[in-house]
């Protein structure tokens, strides 16, 4: 005999309930549901105000840490020389990465564990949204924001290309353990193997800007800093205009 599915009440009826809400118990659905609204309404503001401070908050002190240069001796040419301590690469996928996807990790992680790690409502459909979004809109806008005969170029090719493939197959990823594998639940051995994919990526992305993988290896002797002395800044001028010709501006440059 098949065992009859147990149906829970939903959050908004009496009965039902969610990891906090409603905060009141069923004696809250009594209310006017004009009234109920209202408050919610200011709560969620509340929490959205909240995660807006800490995230601004989190990702100004990122950014002072990945923007942090250290300057160094050459004893060759017997002068100093200014250097960025972070690869911008590798801070992206980390730092920045998780400062601005911090928000849906957490409610994807309180989702999976107060579901015991089965696969309804929310879980990974917060990260599959927002990865989508940023894949589709926010692509959409830059590309739309640029001025009309101008154009854009990829600056690091290999390291794209590492990167979107791995975004592709994270989405396959996903599909795979939570229709094919383990369908609609997430086991624990999926989720560590799952984590484990980053520092790959990270470490393969690093390579690919080091040249060590695709095109040939980044010359940092280009990149321009705002620490730079005025004397470095002329030697960088006088490489760039020694490779692209002699009638190369400082705009240009």
């Amino acid at each position: 005999a098949s065992i009859p599915m147990v149906i829970e009440p939903a959050i908004c009826v009496k009965g039902g309930g969610g990891i906090l809400l409603p905060l009141f118990g069923d004696a809250e659905q009594e209310w006017p549901r004009g009234l109920r609204i209202f408050l919610y309404f200011i709560g969620l503001m509340w929490c959205f105000m909240g995660v807006g401070i800490i995230s601004d908050v989190f990702m100004t002190a990122i950014e002072k840490v990945t923007s942090k240069k250290v300057r160094r001796y050459d004893k060759k040419k017997q002068r100093f020389y200014t250097f960025e301590v972070w690869n911008a690469t590798v801070a992206n996928l980390t730092l920045m990465a998780l400062g601005s996807s911090a928000p849906e990790i957490l409610l994807n992680v309180i989702d999976i564990f107060a579901k015991e790690f089965f696969l309804e409502g929310l879980g990974p459909s917060t990260i599959v949204g927002s990865a989508a979004f940023n894949l589709l809109m926010i692509i959409a806008v830059c590309i739309v924001a640029i001025d009309e005969g101008q154009v854009r170029t990829i600056k690091e090719m290999s390291v794209y290309m590492c990167t979107a493939s791995w975004s592709v197959f994270a989405y396959v990823w996903l599909i795979v353990i939570l229709l094919g594998i383990s369908p609609h639940v997430v086991e624990v051995w999926e989720g560590v193997l799952t984590f484990l994919f980053f520092p790959i990526l990270t470490i393969l992305a690093w390579l690919c800007d080091k040249g060590y993988i695709g095109t040939g290896k980044t010359d940092s002797k280009f990149k321009l800093s705002e620490d730079m002395t005025a004397e470095e800044l002329a030697e960088v001028y006088a490489e760039l205009r020694k490779e692209h010709g002699a009638s190369l501006s400082d705009d240009q440059a």
